[in-house]
């Protein structure tokens, strides 16, 4: 009897420490059995038996609450990685590796919603071995997670392969049975506070066995509550993105806007220093150079004819674009009505109206964009002002020098200081020797002669002008012979009107008085070329023979063609006949009776009996050689005077026959 208190006392205390080791179930148990097999009764083994059922309720309140704090501790510790987020693949595998360990299931995994193609698709997973598995993607409605999606509920299965509750479909099915899984249980990750109708759901959280399972309501919580921080994080995630490319949409737009003001100041101070220049009447060399510093590369300008009329910036001494493909570009800019880009060059028209001033090309730059690309185009516009403004200026100028070349032609009645001082005014040295050209074109319908003398005087102080059907300049002797400068005037202005022109040159003289002399002479000297065939050439009186000897001294050639033809040309006049004609025709054709009357389309006793007539007016020696000479000389001085008369009225053509020599 004494000994039975012992014994429950000692039941008792290791029922305590069963408790103490959270020992299991067959442990407690076995404290009543090993009492019963020690041969306690009665009331002690009834009180042993409640010890024991009260311990392994002890014992079990204790295992819940030790799994709800480690279920806690792992909320907990979510809710820590979410305000740390950083990395969201991370996350999420933290969230379904502790799904995984909390639920002790085999495999976790989270699908996402791809709302473009209507379906879920694996995001993470743990615990999966099948690659067919992770890959799958499930329609919304088909399987256990696409009817969690559709519906936005949890479901659970013990055994999916079995369950009709599900749409099976043969890529889940094989998915399912490749990683052999067997019980599923899938809740929804939602976002949004309100009723169902205004919550979205985003994707879904499963916790799987490979055996027959039944889930409880805990582990549905437990499952729950983790998919609501996964959706938390997917949605914070979503959000920092969202926050960081708009602040990188904000930084390139500040950059645009930035980079916007710098061009708008960058064209602001091009603008006022263009005007600058414009105002100040600068040259168009001053304007490719502050336009190539500003676009930073090499601006070359070039006249119609695609001659380079300045250049700056850029390699010195570059060479300037092919010709064929400069006209080309500046075509398309003249068509398209702004600059054009050909392979690294930009190219732009310079216009006033539909009249071509010239272009613009710009290499260093094959980006050149908006802003610059229309500094380019403005400063094409500041180029024509400036060119019109500086032909205005020639025009003008160049009116005033022919106005004071034509009043020092003329001579007669003019004040020999008020013209030198006209000239001193216009940069024009009067008292210097200077040489008088003289030209005549073929052909110049339009008068472009006069233009092409006046560009051909550019930059020297000489003075230009229309007179008498010729076009006259008045050149500085700088020391070169005049027969040279007379071709070089020649050959620039035959080359730039594409016609041939005939330049005399006379001179040098000196004093305003000497000039209308000179100018006679380069007159007589241009008939005289005329006649004898040198047209589009350049001459002076001395390249021009005795004949020219003779025109530029200003010697009696009128007394002298009448002392050697007075009779003959007298005879013509006063009967009609042709005998000078007669005596070009045979002197033409080295004195043959035959050929001579083939010229002048008579018969050949014609022939003879107008020579018969000129010898008996001249006397019979008229064909010997030393007559014959002093007969040809006279012949073409009289030729000279006659086509100088013309020459007043404009240009004449040579005689179809010209004396022999």
């Amino acid at each position: 009897m004494s000994q039975t208190p012992v014994r429950s006392t000692t039941a008792l205390r290791h029922l305590m420490e069963l408790l103490a080791t959270d020992a299991s179930a067959e442990q407690f148990t076995a404290v009543a059995a090993r009492a019963r097999a020690d041969g306690v009764a009665g009331d002690d083994l009834e009180e042993i038996d409640r010890a024991v059922a009260t311990a392994l309720g002890v014992r079990q309140v204790l295992r819940r609450q030790r799994r709800r704090e480690a279920e806690l501790t792992a909320l907990f510790d979510t809710a820590g990685d979410l305000a740390a987020l950083r990395d969201l693949d991370a996350v999420l595998r933290s969230i379904v590796r502790r799904a995984r360990t909390l639920l002790r299931t085999d495999t976790a995994y989270l699908t996402l919603v791809d709302e473009a193609a209507q379906d879920t698709f694996m995001r993470v997973t743990d615990g999966s071995v099948s690659l067919a598995f992770q890959q799958l993607r499930l329609k919304l409605g088909e399987g256990l997670g696409g009817l969690v999606a559709q519906t936005m509920r949890p479901y659970a299965s013990p055994d999916y392969r079995t369950d009709e509750r599900f749409q099976h479909t043969r890529t889940i099915d094989h998915g399912v049975l490749d990683e052999g899984l067997v019980a599923i249980l899938g809740v929804p990750l939602l976002l949004g506070s309100g009723p169902a109708g205004d919550r979205n759901v985003i994707g879904v959280l499963f916790a799987a066995d490979r055996g027959p399972r039944s889930f409880s309501p805990d582990e549905v919580a437990l499952l729950s509550s983790l998919a609501a921080h996964a959706a938390i994080a997917i949605d914070t995630a979503r959000a920092l993105a969202d926050a960081k490319n708009a602040a990188a949409e904000l930084t390139e737009a500040n950059a645009v806007i930035q980079e916007h003001a710098l061009s708008t100041q960058r064209a602001a101070e091009a603008h006022d220093r263009l005007t600058d220049l414009v105002l100040r009447g600068s040259e168009v060399s001053e304007v490719a150079a502050a336009v190539a510093e500003f676009l930073g590369g090499r601006l070359t300008i070039f006249d119609p004819r695609g001659e380079v009329l300045a250049q700056a910036g850029g390699e010195a001494g570059a060479r300037p674009p092919d010709p064929d493909a400069l006209l080309g570009a500046v075509a398309r800019a003249r068509a398209e009505g702004r600059s054009v880009r050909d392979g690294e060059c930009w190219y732009c028209a310079v216009l006033a109206g539909q009249e071509l001033l010239g272009s613009l090309a710009f290499h260093g730059r094959p980006d050149l964009d908006g802003p610059d690309r229309r500094l380019f185009e403005r400063t094409g516009t500041i180029t024509a002002l400036l060119l019109l403004l500086r032909r205005t200026v020639v025009e003008t100028e160049n009116r005033v020098r022919g106005e004071l070349l034509t009043d020092l032609l003329e001579g007669a009645g003019r004040d020999p200081v008020l013209l030198a001082e006209r000239g001193h005014r216009l940069g024009v040295d009067l008292t210097r020797p200077h040489l008088v050209l003289v030209a005549e074109a073929e052909t110049d319908p339009d008068g472009r002669l006069t233009a092409g003398a006046q560009q051909y005087l550019f930059g020297r102080a000489g003075l230009c002008c229309a007179y008498e059907h010729h076009v006259v300049m008045l050149v500085p002797d700088d020391g070169t012979e005049p027969g040279q400068a007379a071709r070089a005037a020649a050959d620039h202005l035959s080359q730039g009107l594409g016609t041939p022109v005939s330049v005399v040159a006379a001179g040098p003289c000196q004093g305003v008085a000497a000039l209308p002399g000179c100018y006679t002479e380069g007159r007589r000297c241009l008939s005289a070329m005329r006649v004898l065939g040198l047209t589009g050439d350049g001459a002076c009186a001395a390249d021009l023979g005795f004949l020219g000897v003779l025109l530029g001294r200003e010697q009696d050639t009128g007394g002298f063609v009448d002392r050697v033809l007075g009779p003959v040309l007298r005879w013509d006049e006063r009967r009609g006949t042709e005998l000078v004609r007669t005596l070009e025709a045979y002197f033409a054709v080295n004195g043959s009776h035959i050929r001579a009357k083939d010229l002048l389309h008579v018969h050949v006793n014609t022939v003879v009996q107008r020579l018969e007539r000129v010898a008996a007016l001249l006397g019979r020696d008229w064909d010997h050689p030393e007559r014959a000479l002093e007969i040809q000389l006279a012949l073409r001085i009289h030729l000279v005077h006659q086509a100088g008369r013309r020459g007043k009225e404009g240009p004449a053509s040579a005689p179809a026959a010209r004396p022999g020599g």
